[in-house]
């Protein structure tokens, strides 16, 4: 990385990544040019932020100290990094690659080798606070890889994070991504029930949480999201989709490390009855639409 404020590269400007590298230029103050396979969309953000638009992933990454990719899953990743044209063909030594996309373990470890082996950095950084977390700047981010390597890439992290730490060696970020997907999956199937049961005792839903919130049941699900359940509104968020997609990798690797997850293998089936409903991307609170469909007694 260069003495001067680094260049950056930013692959993938979804819900998550487009306000993410925005950051990093708002913020942060950084040089960004960014790639996104839709190109008119990387085009849209280099006009607002003026910055500029590479028209492959090999291109944006020449000449980066720094680049960063969150895209959709493991074989997404591999094609914008080792893919004919992927940034790995153009990253230079001494450079360093962050991963913000919630991806396996071994993908993870497979690219930090093939990093290495190139001359450069490989970091695995999953992140935690969805799309608000992504727009005001306040995500978590989790890190694996070699403690060098981190050392040098949180000071642009912080850009967009409120909480970021190294966790272990590559792998370990998305591991601990794993541990938060199980944490909510539990959180929400509980919220819902527990909205669900409080309407069909007559309760005020509503009043019931503004006083147990304050207490030891209170969690970033109940504060953020029971007002929605209740009203039925599902239209944002962290797509159910998107969520099965990250309990297929974490289930995945239980079977490997013999953990014991029963609930979040069940839950995993609830989305899946939520996606036959036609709630594919619905935010993963709409657990409670699936409750909602019992006749009453």
């Amino acid at each position: 990385m260069t003495a001067s404020t680094p260049a950056v590269a930013f692959i993938g400007l979804g819900v998550m990544g487009y306000p993410m590298a925005g950051h990093l230029v708002t913020r942060g103050g950084y040089r960004v040019t960014v790639y996104n396979r839709t190109a008119e969309k990387a085009r849209r953000f280099a006009e607002q932020y003026e910055a500029a638009a590479a028209p492959t992933p090999r291109q944006a990454a020449e000449g980066a100290d720094v680049i960063f990719a969150c895209v959709g899953n493991d074989d997404d990743l591999r094609q914008v990094t080792i893919g004919a044209e992927g940034a790995f063909r153009g990253a230079r030594p001494g450079a360093i690659f962050v991963d913000h996309t919630t991806a396996s373990a071994d993908v993870a470890r497979e690219l930090h080798a093939y990093a290495r082996d190139a001359g450069f950095g490989f970091v695995d950084a999953p992140v935690s606070g969805g799309q608000a977390g992504a727009e005001n700047g306040a995500l978590t981010v989790m890190c694996g890889g070699e403690e060098k390597d981190f050392a040098r890439v949180a000071p642009v992290i912080a850009a967009y994070a409120r909480a970021c730490r190294l966790m272990g060696p590559p792998g370990a970020g998305q591991l601990t991504k794993m541990v938060n997907q199980i944490c909510i999956a539990g959180l929400v199937q509980g919220l819902a029930e527990a909205l669900h049961f409080a309407t069909r005792a007559g309760l005020d839903a509503a009043a019931v949480i503004d006083l147990i919130k304050n207490g030891a049941a209170q969690s970033w699900q109940m504060e953020n999201r029971h007002k929605t359940m209740l009203a039925g509104e599902f239209d944002f968020g962290f797509a159910v989709e998107w969520m099965r997609k990250d309990l297929a990798i974490l289930l995945a690797e239980a079977r490997k490390n013999g953990s014991t997850l029963p609930v979040t293998a069940l839950v995993d089936q609830l989305y899946a009855e939520v996606e036959q409903m036609g709630g594919r991307r619905w935010d993963t609170s709409s657990l409670i639409a699936r409750l909602e469909r019992v006749p009453r007694s």
